[in-house]
């Protein structure tokens, strides 16, 4: 009998137990540190997106492991028909125009024409110009900001006895010399493309202008606040979707009251953003993440709510009569990518199948079919194998011991908590698989939150959602947000208030986007106006 026998035939009931379950711990541990160390390999060497290629023979670079051999193999040949000569160039033609430049024809050009000097001395009828060449150059101005200066005559009408002078053309903003495409583009800087109003400061400084960072906010608050009208009608044309995908995102909003000499840290609020079936967006708020917060938001609403696990969805939709809820795939199989490091064979298995799913819904994307042909192929191909993922899952835990703690077991029971949820797709042609075109547009709201950090008040995140909830549905629908944004801001002072809803992007692209409103500084570029 060696030491080690000995040793063990001489422990007591309860020093076993003790010793059983140290080894749980340590097993538990060791796998969270796994897991760690697998989500580090990821940041550093790996791809961090989820997506997972069908072919068994691709593979990724991680820590330690060696590069693959890149011996050039046999260069693959085609077979082409014959064709026509392409025709030699003239000796007057050369390389060197830069032909890559591409650009639309919103893009003011500027001429600038060079002579040639080996005619400068000679008279017109000793040559002739047989061609023009064009070569472009792609060039920026130090500032682009201009100067609208608006000049109007005061005269005196001898008979009357009286001065006459036409009014100053209206502004957006009352006692404001800030131009609409000013308000329009400080909007965009900010909340498209994530530059923070101290930059835009800075800007403008580097331009020659003078303005305080405090006006700017103002600016930007009072410009957004004509637009919550037109953000709230396009929240009850949300609502009307038969379908609705709803998902939230924290966002640093307030202060916390600060205590002693403590300067205060930031609360943490969330915007929950609603996608509707009509390309239409909103991105409401809420100091809390409470699962009263999913009541207040969607109220007495009836169809389909397709969300991730959480369980404020889930218990709504437990009270509201004639509410399916669906729930997305992406999130149920985030748990198996996450698993991989610690159960890599099971792992496997359940994304492969998950992949069988997702490569079904591309087919069903490239061959167009909706309603009933759409629910047909998914009943021919994608129920068999929900079917078969489901019991896979159960039989795994009949053949294998796992621990609770695994990662794998986490993932697996978050799947089968779920199921019926999961399987709602199969049932309604217009759920799709996942929420993943509702995070595509949070992301938005990531990169922000990363380059403004945080909202001052809670007041300004609602604002800032609303903005979010418009710039978001333009591109939905194709709309150019800055032509949106010059052309409703001078429209909804004026615009019924009964017809508010026509200004939400969907439908002002059907009833305005072929004559919309200008800036003066738009009309002046393409020539209309002096």
């Amino acid at each position: 009998m060696t030491p080690l026998e000995e040793q063990a035939a001489s422990l007591s009931r309860d020093e076993i137990v003790s010793l059983l379950k140290s080894k749980q711990e340590l097993a538990s541990r060791v796998d969270e540190l796994t897991r760690q160390l697998e989500w580090f390999k990821r940041q550093l060497f790996g791809s961090k997106s989820e997506r997972r290629l069908l072919s068994p023979d691709a593979r990724q670079i991680a820590l330690g492991e060696p590069f693959a051999s890149t011996s050039p193999g046999p260069v693959p040949t085609i077979t082409v028909s014959s064709h026509s000569r392409r025709r030699s160039r003239p000796a007057w033609e050369s390389d060197t125009d830069d032909t890559e430049l591409r650009f639309d024809a919103s893009v003011p050009v500027k001429e600038i024409r060079i002579p040639n000097p080996e005619i400068e001395e000679l008279p017109p009828d000793s040559y002739s110009v047989v061609d023009t060449k064009k070569s472009y150059r792609l060039a920026q101005e130090p500032g682009a900001y201009v100067v609208l200066r608006y000049v109007r005559d005061v005269v005196k009408l001898k008979k009357e006895g009286t001065f006459s002078c036409p009014p100053a053309p209206p502004t957006v903003l009352e006692k404001c010399f800030a131009d609409v495409s000013l308000l329009a583009g400080i909007l965009i800087d900010k909340f498209l493309f994530h530059l923070p109003l101290y930059r835009q400061h800075q800007r403008l400084l580097a331009a020659g202008v003078r303005i305080g960072r405090s006006t700017l906010t103002l600016w930007t608050h009072r410009s957004i606040g004509l637009l919550v009208p037109i953000y709230e009608a396009q929240w009850v044309s949300v609502l009307e979707s038969k379908v609705l995908a709803m998902d939230e995102t924290p966002i640093k909003a307030g202060r916390v009251k600060p205590r002693g000499r403590s300067p205060g840290k930031m609360k943490t609020g969330f915007y929950w953003p609603i996608f509707g079936d009509r390309d239409e967006i909103v991105f409401p708020f809420s100091p809390s993440r409470k699962h009263a917060v999913v009541e207040e938001f969607l109220g007495s609403y009836k169809g389909t709510l397709l969300s991730d696990g959480y369980e404020a969805y889930s218990r709504f939709a437990a009270g509201v009569d004639d509410l399916v809820h669906a729930l997305c795939w992406s999130h149920a199989r985030r748990g198996f990518v996450a698993s991989e490091g610690v159960e890599p064979e099971l792992s496997q298995t359940a994304l492969q199948q998950i992949a069988s799913l997702y490569k079904h819904e591309a087919t069903i994307r490239e061959r167009g079919l909706e309603d009933k042909e759409k629910l047909e192929y998914r009943a021919m191909h994608c129920k068999p194998l929900a079917d078969d993922f489901f019991k896979w899952l159960r039989g795994v835990f009949q053949e294998h011991l796992l621990l609770p703690t695994s990662p794998f077991t986490k993932a697996a029971n978050y799947a089968l908590e779920r199921e019926d949820g999961l399987r709602v797709f199969l049932e309604n042609p217009d759920v799709p698989l996942d929420t993943n075109h509702l995070e595509r547009e949070v992301r938005s709201v990531a990169i922000g939150r990363r380059a403004w950090l945080f909202c001052w008040t809670e007041v300004g995140a609602r604002y800032v959602g609303v903005i979010y909830s418009l710039l978001a549905t333009c591109k939905l629908q194709g709309i150019d947000p800055y032509t949106y944004l010059v052309d409703v801001l001078q429209r909804v002072e004026t615009h019924p208030s009964r017809d508010v809803h026509l200004l939400t992007p969907r439908l002002w692209k059907r009833h305005f986007a072929d004559n919309p409103l200008r800036s003066d500084l738009d009309l002046i570029r393409q020539g209309s106006l002096d």
